[in-house]
């Protein structure tokens, strides 16, 4: 007989099924035992009657997490014992037979428990079975795959960018460095930037996704030293606008896309629906300082950077005031923006850049670029930064580059906002940080 998924089993009363999975909990009420299955579709549970001598044989050692082939009846349950709330809350599963595919220890916590982030991370390959961490990561998945779409759809071509490069893009100093081959020296990447630019060359519109690391040592709620970057990056833009329209539209759609497509993530978590207007509402960075003096009385308007709890309060003002749960930042100074960034010349200072800010943090940061070569060649030495060690890059502008502007965002501090979780780490499958590879430096 062929396996039938748990999510299909509704589809079968009155008929006898195969189903794979894990046993999520085991509960034994006199003479009899009841069971949650669990597959990759969803949960069932299942009884064994006082009449089945051999299920009840087989399952007596029978514990979670062990993994079986399950043979039984597909029943309606009595009206009394619906769980409208739940998957297949009005079927039941009766067990006329059980093949053990593989045992299990007892596990080294209970599933329901509230588990603090070291025991989370400790037990990964464990705590990542549990309902929690699954609704993380299949809300994750769901923002991945809306992502794509809403490029797609928008004539964007996905490429992947190198994770061993030359040098470092931002010309900063939080790089891995590794020995490649022949003893050269080589980084792992902290930004795709510099391929997006070379390839709006070739296709105009292009994304990127996949990790990029970074070595810097925060112990923060909002950092890591391996995440994941969702870029873009789009030729013959007007300006810094035209990305921040795109941007939009893009935060936008995933947004929508969530609400539609991962409703019961979104439910588990209790956080209410994103308000993502299609225009989001924006300012310059002054204007935002002098806002938040006018408003909170702290002086601010003189940092060339926002502090997180500006980040906080400026959120905040566009949900209660804005009727938005996003809100972008514009005209960052020249001193606070990697080389590449476009300066505003009716803005002596200031860039064409932007962040947007969500639900108190900054998840996007975007400008219009430098598409000319010398301009781009007096930027550099500008920075401290040599162009000859950047001659592969320069080569695309060297030999006409539109002009053109582009955004990074980071997909576990996204996760983290839209599901609004605490900590940036668990949105991540498996976290990279100051304090553990998998399992803690320390140890």
């Amino acid at each position: 007989m062929e396996r039938t998924y748990i999510k299909d089993l509704g589809k079968s009363e009155g008929q006898e099924v195969v189903i794979k999975g894990w046993v999520d909990v085991r509960r034994d009420q006199g003479k009899l035992v009841f069971f949650d299955f669990r597959d990759m579709s969803g949960k069932v549970q299942g009884v064994i009657l006082p009449n089945q001598t051999e299920a009840h044989e087989v399952a007596k050692d029978v514990r979670p997490e062990w993994v079986l082939e399950v043979r039984g009846k597909v029943n309606k349950r009595p009206e009394k014992n619906v769980q409208a709330d739940k998957q297949n809350g009005d079927i039941e599963l009766e067990i006329l037979g059980i093949k053990v595919l593989a045992s299990a220890k007892e596990l080294p916590f209970s599933s329901d428990a509230d588990l603090n982030l070291d025991t989370l991370l400790d037990y990964r390959p464990l705590t990542l079975r549990r309902d929690r961490e699954q609704n993380i990561f299949r809300a994750q998945n769901v923002i991945m795959q809306a992502y794509r779409e809403y490029l797609d759809r928008q004539g964007f071509t996905e490429f992947q960018a190198p994770r061993i490069v030359g040098d470092d893009a931002e010309g900063g100093a939080g790089i891995f460095k590794i020995e490649y081959l022949y003893g050269h020296p080589a980084y792992l990447s902290t930004s795709p930037q510099l391929y997006k630019q070379m390839m709006t060359g070739v296709f105009e519109r292009v994304y990127t996704t996949g990790p990029q690391f970074r070595a810097e040592k925060h112990a923060t709620s909002r950092h890591l030293n391996e995440l994941t970057m969702l870029d873009f990056e789009m030729a013959f833009v007007n300006d810094h606008t035209d990305v921040m329209k795109m941007i939009s539209g893009t935060l936008r759609h995933i947004a929508l896309t969530l609400q539609e497509k991962a409703k019961n993530e979104l439910a588990y978590f209790k956080v209410e629906a994103t308000m993502a207007p299609e225009i989001f509402p924006s300012m310059k960075l002054r204007e935002a300082q002098e806002l938040i003096k006018k408003e909170t009385g702290k002086d601010c308007t003189n940092e060339p950077d926002l502090e997180p709890e500006d980040e906080r309060w400026l959120c905040e003002y566009a949900n209660k005031n804005l009727n938005s749960d996003f809100i972008i930042i514009t005209h960052y100074p020249t001193s606070k923006r990697p080389f590449y960034t476009m300066d505003d010349p009716e803005d002596p200072g200031f860039t064409k850049s932007f962040d947007v800010l969500f639900r108190g943090v900054e998840i996007v940061s975007g400008s219009q670029r430098v598409h000319e070569y010398e301009m781009l060649i007096e930027k550099m030495k500008s920075k401290g930064l040599d162009p000859e060690k950047f001659s592969f890059y320069l080569m695309a502008f060297k030999y006409g580059l539109a002009p053109h502007g582009g955004i990074g965002l980071g997909l576990e501090r996204l996760t983290e906002k839209f599901l609004g979780i605490e900590n940036v780490k668990e949105a991540t499958l498996f976290p990279r940080d100051i304090n553990r590879i998998d399992s803690l430096l320390s140890k």
